[in-house]
């Protein structure tokens, strides 16, 4: 009766790997998806209304999980002596091994550099340099944009009169942090306070 119970059980787990993709993503086959912020919409949408972009069907969502994870698994994370490197961010040790683990766990191979006559140890000098392939610029440029927004919450923030300038000539402006009309002779937004003077 125990390995009666145990071999029902592992019967049922045999889901294909486009089910079990759907399954660990939450996404189904049959709704309509944003490729840029990941929005569920009806079949019948065809336009996301954050990004005011077209949408994707939800089975091109996960053919497109399924090619990048594939990729994912080739990636080699070795970096050999002949590899072009080009610095992508300077900081302080700490910061920089940060950035280089989260680029590790996309599968894209980052060394720590100091300028000539430094250590790398962090002890010689204030600041290392995040070193990738030349080749992975793009990439690892997308990984660490996500995580500056996932870190600052920008992406829980309205962020389209940020571009805003404050001219005090102007008969009104627009505060860039929340959106409020008031008057430039007033100095400081009536709304979220940020002050202009």
């Amino acid at each position: 009766m125990f390995l009666k119970f145990f071999g029902k059980k592992s019967g049922k787990n045999n889901k294909s790997a486009v089910e079990q993709t759907a399954a660990s993503h939450g996404i189904d086959a049959e709704l309509n998806y944003c490729p840029s912020c990941g929005d569920e919409y009806r079949i019948d949408i065809n336009q996301c209304a954050a990004c005011n972009i077209a949408l994707i069907s939800g089975t091109e969502k996960l053919a497109r999980i399924q090619l990048a994870q594939q990729a994912f698994g080739e990636r080699s994370m070795d970096i050999s002596p002949g590899d072009e490197l080009v610095n992508i961010r300077k900081g302080p040790l700490k910061d920089m091994k940060t950035l280089q683990k989260i680029l590790a766990g996309e599968r894209i191979p980052a060394i720590l550099a100091t300028d000539e006559g430094g250590c790398a140890k962090g002890c010689c000098g204030p600041e290392l340099y995040l070193q990738i392939k030349k080749g992975d610029i793009d990439l690892a440029t997308e990984v660490l944009t996500r995580e500056f927004i996932r870190s600052t919450a920008l992406d829980m923030h309205d962020l389209s009169n940020a571009q805003a300038v404050f001219n005090p000539q102007d008969a009104e402006t627009v505060c860039p942090a929340c959106g409020c009309r008031f008057s430039p002779t007033v100095g400081a937004c009536p709304e979220c306070g940020l002050c202009f003077e």
